[in-house]
């Protein structure tokens, strides 16, 4: 059965995408009458970008206190450690092969040029909020900002 357009539940993220792209080439054929709205969308991305950036410092410590009170309900602590461990290393281990193998061969293949530490280095510390975070969007906001200030890309490219 082929559903009908009422039927369909949830956000229609295509189509929100297409609008944005409309309005943002609308706002740039406007010239300077559509500079304006233009300054108000960065000023409410920057606005969102420090709200993104507070909630990633102090989620981890909430999420802490609610590991700490499960982990004082347990009655094996051991096989929970190791458990632990064991999840950890293996963590660890799939961030290493990602980041130091797999990401640098396709940068290799998309650009032929030798991925170099200087790139990797400037970004730094968000290969170490990164893995801590469910969603990668939340560290998005972080990822532009290093890569715009850092590695000296376009802010358009970015």
């Amino acid at each position: 059965q082929v559903p009908v357009g009422t039927e369909i539940r949830g956000m229609n993220i295509l189509g929100l995408v297409l609008f944005a792209l409309v309005l943002g080439v609308a706002l740039k054929k406007l010239g300077p009458e559509g500079e304006d709205l233009i300054r108000f969308f960065n000023s409410f991305n920057e606005a969102t970008m420090v709200l993104v950036t507070w909630i990633m410092w102090y989620v981890p410590i909430g999420i802490m206190f609610l590991v700490g009170s499960k982990i004082v309900e347990m009655e094996d602590i051991v096989l929970l450690v190791t458990s632990l461990g064991k999840y950890i290393f293996a963590s660890i281990l799939g961030h290493v092969i990602h980041g130091g193998i797999i990401l640098p061969l396709i940068y290799f293949a998309a650009t032929r040029q030798n991925p170099n530490m200087k790139t990797m280095r400037h970004c730094g510390a968000l290969c170490f909020i990164s893995p801590c975070s469910v969603p990668s969007s939340a560290t998005l906001p972080s990822m532009i900002k290093c890569i715009e200030e850092n590695n000296g890309v376009d802010k358009r490219i970015s």
